[in-house]
């Protein structure tokens, strides 16, 4: 009879946590660096030389206004992802699980959106924000945003492994079929649309290309915006280089410890079904 040993499991721990190390350390080597002064720049210091004077810096100086670009993000990030998880659930709920026609031909063009660069279509978006009256405001950051063909394709995939049986004893017991998606169905997508919701916090925080597209002012400028557009002020200056990508990529990480959990049940159930 065999038997299953682990004498190799020692190695994957080890391989494992050395992987994890090499995506780790430049990070840390960012965070030291913001929180040294320049002349230890490339050198290890004792914690008493530690300061956060950086970020002070960043956020006292009337030259630039990083809590009014630390806002805008939030806003925009929020309402990006506040209306993905209405308006894809919604869409790939039809796609799986009604019958209504075109759906075939419907579900292939959100299909084929995956395929084309977001760059090919920016100008257009452009034309179409401008022609609204929407450059230079929330509505123009936010609204084209709303949806995205690859979480609708991967939220479809989850609804389609949903027993019908389901929907059948939810409208026995008098739901419409709109009650039955946000009352039965809603809630047992939730590891994917936290997967759903960590992509697209991600996506939005860190845009640089559409919101210097649609945001030209200053008193609209998101974050990644506006510490590109000081960072020749500080080229020569290391640690206020570094402070301003940790303000840039630190909420991501938070973001995304707080639901890593899910987000790996969520990409373990998403794309394999259908």
């Amino acid at each position: 009879m065999l038997t299953r040993t682990n004498n190799g499991r020692p190695f994957l721990y080890i391989g494992t946590i050395i992987l994890g190390l090499l995506f780790v350390l430049p990070f840390l080597y960012t965070l030291y660096t913001s929180i040294i002064p320049m002349r230890h720049v490339n050198t290890l210091t004792s914690p008493a030389n530690w300061t956060f004077e950086n970020f002070k810096i960043f956020f006292t100086n009337d030259a630039y206004n990083v809590p009014r670009w630390f806002l805008n993000t939030v806003i925009m990030t929020g309402a990006v992802v506040i209306g993905n998880l209405i308006i894809n659930p919604m869409a790939g709920f039809a796609l799986a699980k009604l019958n209504f026609k075109g759906k075939g031909l419907i579900y292939w063009i959100v299909v084929a959106t995956m395929m084309v660069p977001y760059h090919m279509i920016l100008i257009p978006v452009y034309v179409n924000v401008a022609q609204l009256g929407w450059l230079n405001t929330f509505w123009g950051l936010t609204v084209p945003f709303l949806y995205q063909g690859l979480y609708i394709f991967m939220l479809r995939q989850f609804f389609i492994s949903v027993p019908n049986e389901f929907l059948e004893a939810a409208r026995m017991d008098g739901l419409t079929k709109m009650g039955a998606f946000w009352r039965i169905v809603y809630p047992l997508a939730r590891s994917s649309l936290i997967t759903m919701s960590i992509l697209a916090f991600a996506g939005t925080w860190n845009s640089y290309l559409v919101p210097s597209t649609l945001a030209n002012t200053p008193e609209m400028y998101v974050l990644v915006v506006g510490l590109n557009s000081v960072k020749d002020m500080f080229f020569e200056n290391t640690p206020m280089i570094m402070a301003g990508v940790v303000l840039s990529t630190l909420p991501i990480i938070l973001f995304f410890f707080l639901f890593q959990r899910q987000y790996i049940e969520g990409i373990s159930n998403a794309g394999v079904k259908g």
